[in-house]
């Protein structure tokens, strides 16, 4: 066999069997597949690297007539229906008897499930061809990673029946985890809008099928009912000033302040401080697209503690301290507050538990310091005064060299 002049042949090469395909469904996993080459390989915009390639496709095989070239040609207009010329495809003099079913399909049913932290959501919808000439009913799983911000992989197979059982006996199986049926609005919103991030990741995750099913997914996506204006988002916005106050008044009032001993702080410095470190977990609460300051698991812990706290925070030496007692008092309390089962307390206050030590070191060593929060601890160990404009300016011109010469 020839090598392959242009990717375009490199495609058609590899879809020359695509006719004999026992279904639109089986011819519909082919051509996700190998637009997935494209979007992996994409730097930005993968969803758009994915639509370029297809317009290119569609007009370089146009005068295509063979049964395997004009097939798949078919296939990628309905995977990719917004690329250019898609609509203008049309089945060949030679198209199997599954060609005319290939993106016909209907939603026979949505839901979701996910751990009871809320740390990742996963959304399942079913879908069956408006023939049986398309193929079986088959399913569509989507996981998003509330913590990173993505749909972190996605999964089209069969059958739908078994799918779906098996991730009903899996949550029944586990305290930790909730299923329920799911608004597919909703489920449109959330995966499309975190799949949009995702799409320009400069490195996408390692595992799962996300780029081989992406394409796939966009036109399952496409079936389901649009969120509506007022809830294309869902994300909650971060307490008001006076929200904010009651919820700390409450903590402090609470069995978990009492067990950990912050209700007996009475120094100003003590006090001082316990408010500094309730700020940074709000703060970094805000740092999540849903900006809830009750929602902690043991993989939110690792983010703040061995992450998030050392880039943008400058802990003295009674913070850093104090800082895991708060954080295990106010996960506690979060737990108590949202109705966690008391596994879930539990494992959260644990991995605080053996954070501490690596936390400790991280602080000491300022490794994970950012520039400008390593500048700032440099600034407040020579004594500097952040608010003196004189001393300030003077130690910035000081340490210019070392801070780097665009330092304002």
């Amino acid at each position: 066999m020839a090598t392959p002049k242009t990717p375009y042949d490199a495609v058609l090469s590899a879809a020359r069997d695509v006719t004999r395909l026992d279904c639109a469904l089986d011819a519909e996993m082919l051509g996700t597949a190998l637009l997935g080459s494209v979007y992996a390989i994409a730097e930005t915009d993968r969803e758009a690297a994915v639509r370029e390639f297809v317009s290119g496709f569609l007009a370089a095989t146009s005068r295509r007539r063979t049964a395997a070239a004009t097939t798949i040609r078919q296939v990628f207009a309905a995977l990719v229906p917004d690329a250019e010329g898609a609509a203008k495809v049309r089945p060949g003099a030679q198209a199997p008897a599954w060609a005319g079913q290939l993106g016909r399909v209907h939603l026979t049913g949505t839901w979701s499930y996910g751990d009871v932290y809320g740390d990742q959501t996963s959304y399942l919808a079913t879908f069956a061809y408006d023939d049986e000439l398309g193929g079986p009913e088959h399913a569509l799983v989507a996981l998003v990673d509330h913590n990173i911000g993505i749909t972190k992989d996605v999964f089209v197979g069969g059958p739908a029946e078994r799918i779906l059982e098996q991730v009903r006996q899996m949550c029944a199986d586990d305290d930790l985890t909730w299923f329920r049926e799911e608004d597919p609005a909703r489920m449109h919103g959330e995966v499309g809008r975190h799949l949009a991030i995702t799409d320009d990741l400069g490195d996408l995750p390692a595992e799962g099928s996300l780029a081989t099913d992406r394409a796939l997914v966009g036109a399952r996506l496409a079936v389901l009912p649009e969120a509506s204006a007022g809830t294309a988002g869902w994300d909650a916005q971060p307490l008001s000033a006076d929200e904010r106050t009651t919820l700390v008044r409450a903590f402090l009032a609470s069995p978990e302040a009492a067990r950990h001993g912050l209700n007996t702080l009475d120094s100003d410095a003590e006090l001082a401080s316990l408010h500094f470190c309730l700020g940074l977990l709000f703060d970094h609460a805000a740092s999540f697209p849903d900006a809830d300051p009750l929602r902690w698991s043991p993989a939110v812990a690792g983010l703040f503690l061995l992450d998030w706290v050392h880039r943008r925070a400058v802990l003295d030496m009674d913070d850093a301290a104090l800082l895991p007692r708060v954080l295990r008092a106010w996960a506690a309390f979060a737990a108590r507050r949202r109705g966690l089962p008391e596994r879930a307390g539990t494992q959260t206050d644990e991995a605080i538990e053996e954070l501490v030590p690596e936390f400790a070191r991280l602080y000491s060593t300022g490794e994970r310091r950012s520039p400008a929060t390593a500048a700032v601890a440099q600034l407040m160990a020579d004594g500097i005064d952040p608010d003196d404009p004189v001393a300030l300016d003077a130690w910035i011109e000081a340490n210019r060299q070392r801070l780097g010469d665009d330092t304002p």
